[in-house]
């Protein structure tokens, strides 16, 4: 039985992507690559962040949710996560809206353009459990996927 890992998502077959891997053996994170290249244009006030597509859906248990961190390396690089952490919950995986594709959210605070090329690390994702309170009955359906939480 499967209890969590990475798959390539519907579009990205033939892709080459590549899987996360821990680097050493007491790694908390599995660092993701790019899946495309992509620039990331320097911040100005307004500026939307830049999504950088990853061509993974991860899966993990019901009562677990994975984290998108940046990797220690990126703010010496200008990399900013647009929401600090990414929480991605068990039931985005196979969403209707796009398979449960995740991203990595990124501003750039350097002082030029940043350019991510295909099978760069971009971040890492933990897996980790979670607990409800005493008096939680949370009984709602996803619906959708990036971001359709807010759209309650």
């Amino acid at each position: 039985m499967k209890q969590r890992g990475f798959e390539i998502i519907k579009g990205y077959e033939d892709k080459d992507i590549h899987m996360p891997v821990r680097k050493t053996k007491y790694s908390a994170g599995y660092d993701v690559e790019a899946a495309e290249d992509i620039v990331i244009p320097v911040y100005t006030p307004g500026i939307k962040p830049t999504l950088i597509p990853t061509g993974l859906k991860a899966y993990c248990g019901e009562d677990e949710f994975f984290m998108l961190v940046n990797r220690s390396s990126g703010p010496k690089k200008g990399f900013l996560m647009a929401n600090s952490i990414g929480i991605v919950d068990h039931d985005y995986y196979g969403n209707i809206d796009n398979d449960g594709h995740f991203y990595f959210q990124y501003f750039n605070c350097s002082d030029h353009e940043i350019t991510v090329h295909k099978g760069d690390v971009i971040g890492q994702v933990i897996f980790q459990k979670y607990y409800l309170t005493d008096d939680d009955h949370s009984d709602g359906i996803r619906e959708g996927g990036f971001g359709s939480t807010d759209k309650s």
